[in-house]
């Protein structure tokens, strides 16, 4: 095993052990079991938890980052580019549920003794969808808490779907609960904006 691939083994465990229970619910030798390693090689190839997390965060970003840019550079300005790139948005959450979890996970005081990660990783990117659409929209709206809703809408039904009769909670995997929350969070960003809805036709 080449140390590049032992590392991206270990990450892709990290990632799933840290989104499905929080970084303060996942230890070491957790990690090492569910990678069939032990924890003196997990530490050579990452270091500790810490550095491991923030591997693993830092690996997060850079997908979601490289993912909004490219919406971002195909952005037309009007209400159809706008909704263009929340679905991009929506569906980049739904190809990375893991993402979602991981930033959740935060949201709930995990690990809070980490503490720069939002400036350095959040902070950017809502920057950057605000003053593209907010060069779009004008200042008839709060482009800031649109995206933002955006965000708190996709991140909670990628992680707690809509209960139905059955009991059982619909999300991203079920196709027709997806279509109902995109044109739901459609609807959401074209009032928040102030925008026709026809002109998104």
């Amino acid at each position: 095993m080449t140390s590049d691939s032992g590392r991206e083994r270990i990450l892709d465990v990290a990632t799933r052990l840290f989104a499905d229970l929080g970084y303060d619910g996942t230890s070491t030798r957790q990690i090492a079991d569910a990678a069939g390693l032990n924890i003196a090689t997990v530490a050579y190839h990452t270091g500790g938890k810490r550095d491991l997390y923030l591997a693993v965060m830092e690996r997060a970003h850079q997908a979601e980052r490289a993912a909004l840019e490219t919406a971002l550079a195909d952005l037309t300005p009007d209400a159809a580019g706008i909704l263009a790139l929340v679905d991009r948005y929506v569906d980049f959450c739904a190809a990375h549920p893991e993402i979602p979890a991981l930033w959740m996970h935060r949201w709930l005081s995990d690990a809070s003794d980490i503490a720069d990660l939002e400036a350095r990783y959040v902070e950017p990117l809502m920057e950057a969808v605000v003053r593209e659409v907010g060069g779009i929209v004008g200042d008839d709206a709060d482009v800031e808490y649109v995206t933002w809703s955006v965000i708190w809408c996709t991140h909670g039904f990628a992680q707690g779907g809509v209960l139905r009769g059955d009991g059982r909670r619909h999300g991203m995997e079920d196709p027709a609960a997806l279509a109902r929350f995109r044109a739901n969070l459609h609807r959401l960003v074209l009032a928040g904006l102030n925008l026709d809805a026809r002109a998104a036709l």
